[in-house]
């Protein structure tokens, strides 16, 4: 089967594999999906579908759900069970309620009824291929990650936007000029900058990080140029400065738009002389340094800034863009950040879901690199919180819901809600199944119908002490 497929439809995952035993419903659908771009296997019966499907199918699963001798429910089970995050879609003519939120719970990626708008059928294809072609790179370069080196695995992601800053570190490594970052809150402007030390002439020789916004104004020279024993109260001996201190390496100022207005006449004089002197003293010393600033803003907008500062800063300048707007990174960054947390405190990495890939995948994330983080390790800590229900503590609210982005039937949305209301409840009181009721004012036979209808186990909820 691997020879028939075109390369560009395996890079782009765009094959479709097509199951039904109606032959004039299954050519008319291939012929409709060839026409829209998608290479289609076809087959007759589950059982040679499932005996074509390898464990690297680069596309989608479309089948009937009734069917003779293995209907599409098995099918799909079986097919998810050899090959890790198939999408599959579910066709039928018999459709209800109950059929879809099972197909869902189940790992169902759509659920559609008979006779299907083409379109539609054609534009949850599309989806599911591109979320296919998601995870294919995302599982290869988890597979790769042990083995990786250099940049590729300080700064890690497959989008445009982070291949291009890696381009970039890579050509600004080698030369000597001053650089400006500029990025979002969380979005790893010190990291990038270490990456630029790291590839640099100067890696051999320090980085020294400083924050501008955090430090009192009144200690910020001294942090900068440092001072001699005596030069103010409570100096009581000599301390070096950063700039002193980084000379030969690379000095990093962050948060430079919050730098007194004071004070960047003093960093202009010692960038343009290449000197320093400590307070306190009037000796000049001289040092060697990169330096490679970070801010939030656009220096050219802040009227606090000096131009002639931001003019020899701003030799080189780099622009990381937000999370929100590089989502191909998401599953593999917050995988990466599991592994990391689960060694640190020596458990096993806990696997994404489809339903916890679309959940990274549809949040806005204005905390960015830095968020994800912190949402990673209480994945990895916490073995019964979904990444939903993380993002759902205390955290802005989901910047898209896949299940209207599907166009399920209102029905459907309602029962996802119902069934994700009762797995919050039951986790936030250790499935207490009196406190549950309490809390969504169910009578314990309804509640208990909600969940054996959902799929729910109180038991998962439970801590290993009770």
């Amino acid at each position: 089967m691997k020879a028939e497929l075109p390369a560009d439809a395996v890079i782009q995952c765009r094959c479709v594999m097509l199951v039904d035993d109606e032959a004039m419903v299954r050519e008319s659908t291939a012929q409709w999906l060839t026409m829209c771009g998608f290479h289609v296997v076809s087959f007759a019966s589950a059982k040679e579908a499932l005996k074509a499907l390898t464990p690297v199918w680069p596309g989608v699963l479309l089948t009937d759900v009734r069917m003779p001798e293995m209907d599409g429910m098995t099918l799909m089970q079986e097919a998810r069970a050899k090959v890790e995050g198939l999408p599959v879609i579910l066709l039928t003519a018999h459709g209800d309620v109950d059929m879809a939120i099972s197909a869902m719970h189940e790992g169902a990626y759509d659920f559609i009824e008979k006779p299907y708008v083409p379109d539609r059928l054609a534009e949850t294809i599309q989806r599911a291929c591109e979320k296919r072609r998601l995870m294919v790179e995302n599982l290869r370069l988890q597979q790769d990650l042990a083995t990786r080196s250099g940049l590729d695995a300080k700064l890690i992601g497959i989008s445009p936007a982070i291949t291009r800053v890696r381009d970039e570190i890579l050509t600004l490594g080698q030369l000597e000029t001053n650089v400006i970052i500029y990025g979002e809150t969380g979005t790893g402007k010190e990291l990038v900058a270490q990456c630029l030390h790291s590839f640099s002439n100067r890696a051999n020789k320090p980085f020294v990080p400083l924050n501008c916004g955090a430090i009192p104004e009144n200690l910020i020279e001294s942090e900068l140029f440092g001072h001699e024993a005596g030069a103010f109260t409570g100096a009581n001996k000599r301390r070096i400065g950063k700039f002193e201190y980084a000379s030969g390496g690379t000095l990093f100022l962050d948060e430079i738009e919050s730098m007194p207005h004071s004070l960047q006449v003093k960093l202009l004089r010692a960038l343009q002389e290449g000197v320093v002197e400590r307070l306190g003293s009037n000796q000049p010393i001289p040092v060697d340094l990169r330096v490679v600033a970070a801010s939030k803003v656009d220096l050219r907008d802040e009227s606090s800034f000096r131009e002639d500062l931001f003019y020899r800063l701003c030799v080189s300048e780099l622009h990381l863009t937000p999370l929100r707007d590089r989502l191909d990174d998401v599953p593999l960054l917050f995988a990466h950040y599991v592994a990391l947390a689960a060694t640190d405190h020596q458990r096993e990495p806990r696997p994404l879901s489809d339903h916890d890939i679309d959940a990274l995948q549809s949040y806005a994330w204005p905390g960015n690199v830095r968020e994800l983080k912190n949402v990673a390790i209480r994945f990895a800590l916490d073995r019964r919180a979904t990444v939903a229900e993380l993002l759902s503590r205390g955290q802005p609210p989901l910047a898209t819901v896949r299940i209207n982005q599907r166009g399920l039937p209102l029905a459907v949305q309602v029962a996802e809600f119902e069934a994700q209301a009762i797995r919050k409840s039951l986790g936030v009181h250790g499935g207490n199944i009196k406190a549950v009721m309490e809390e969504l004012d169910l009578p314990r036979r309804t509640l208990n119908q909600k969940m054996q209808r959902y799929g729910i186990s109180r038991g998962e909820f439970v801590s290993d002490d009770e």
